[in-house]
């Protein structure tokens, strides 16, 4: 069952934003643990907020419901994608720029990769974890579009960037999840591997992305 926050209360001086980011990071972490532990179901927001010396009051007001609280730590997976997408060099395929270039999740914490892969496990039989990972999904893709308008001399509501960027953003979804599925709960998988499936994935996407073609007029 979904549990929701009550009502925020106001009031609290506010976070530097990097502070604020680092904070709601910690939670995910332990979030993911509590729910790979118990399962989502017994585990409450007071369980979480416990788990990182906070308030489930401080706690509500970061996050909508406890199953929101995997966020911070899916956007890892986005992060790494995007920010070696915008190394891409000119004059290199892309997946091959990603064998060479793409470093797995990571959040600074020790076991963030195989937390990604622990909520894409969970979610076969949670919704609202899966819910939670496609929002995800759809935030990043703006943020593709605008690093492959730039690349390519277009702008990114272009319905050929748009498309291109869901493709890639397809791509990393389906070579993560395939990760997920392939190890078992508690196992990193290689970094080898998951690039290597990375790889393959945009190479299926990314036909025309290198050389697109005029744009429509």
């Amino acid at each position: 069952m979904t549990e929701t926050a009550p009502p925020a209360r106001r009031g609290r001086r506010p976070m530097s934003e990097r502070r604020r980011a680092l904070q709601r990071l910690e939670i995910s972490r332990a979030a993911i643990r509590l729910f790979r532990a118990h399962g989502v179901a017994a585990t409450s927001g007071e369980d979480i907020a416990h788990a990182v010396g906070l308030s489930a009051r401080t706690l509500w007001r970061w996050f909508r419901t406890k199953e929101s609280c995997v966020e911070p730590v899916l956007s890892l997976a986005t992060d790494a994608f995007t920010a070696s997408l915008s190394r891409w060099p000119e004059g290199r395929p892309l997946d091959e720029h990603l064998l060479a270039d793409y470093r797995a999740p990571d959040g600074s914490g020790p076991d963030d990769g195989e937390l990604v892969f622990a909520v894409l496990r969970l979610s076969h039989s949670e919704p609202a974890l899966r819910a939670i990972w496609l929002v995800v999904q759809e935030r990043a893709e703006p943020v593709l579009a605008a690093i492959l308008a730039e690349r390519l001399g277009r702008t990114s509501d272009d319905v050929g960037v748009r498309v291109q960027a869901a493709a890639l953003n397809a791509a990393l979804r389906i070579a993560t999840e395939d990760i997920a599925a392939a190890t078992a709960d508690g196992q990193e998988p290689p970094v080898d591997d998951l690039v290597a499936r990375l790889s393959a994935a945009v190479r299926a996407a990314g036909h025309g992305i290198a050389d697109p073609g005029p744009a429509p007029r």
